[in-house]
C-alpha cells in the first residue's frame, strides 16, 4: 500500500534551503520515494490554518517512507534544514 510524507514548511533561509533539496531529493529517491508536489501555487480552501510550502512525496509503502526518513541520508539533510526552516511532517498510508 502506498504511504505519503505530507511536508508544512516554512523556509527561513532560502539559499541554506537549496541545500537542503539538493541533498533531501537522492535520498527520496534512494528509498522508492517521488515527489508528487514540491511546493507551487496553493491555495485554502476552507479552514483558517496557514500553510507555507507544501510538498507530498509518495512511497511504495510505510516502512520505505520510515526508513528513507531516519535513513543517514535523510539524516543529513535534516541537518541542513534545521538551519534553513521550520515544518511539520505527517506520514499517512494511502488508500
Amino acid at each position: 500500500m502506498p504511504a505519503y510524507v505530507l511536508v508544512d514548511m516554512d523556509v527561513t533561509d532560502p539559499d541554506r534551503y537549496d541545500e537542503y533539496k539538493a541533498l533531501a531529493g537522492p535520498a527520496v529517491e534512494q528509498y522508492g520515494g517521488r515527489y508528487i508536489v514540491r511546493g507551487g501555487a496553493s491555495e485554502v480552501l476552507e479552514g483558517d490554518r496557514t500553510y507555507h510550502r507544501t510538498v507530498v512525496i509518495e512511497f511504495p509503502d510505510a516502512d520505505s517512507a520510515r526508513n528513507w526518513y531516519h535513513g543517514p541520508e535523510y539524516s543529513r539533510a535534516r541537518g541542513v534544514r534545521a538551519t534553513a526552516a521550520i515544518g511539520n511532517f505527517l506520514l499517512v498510508e494511502g488508500a
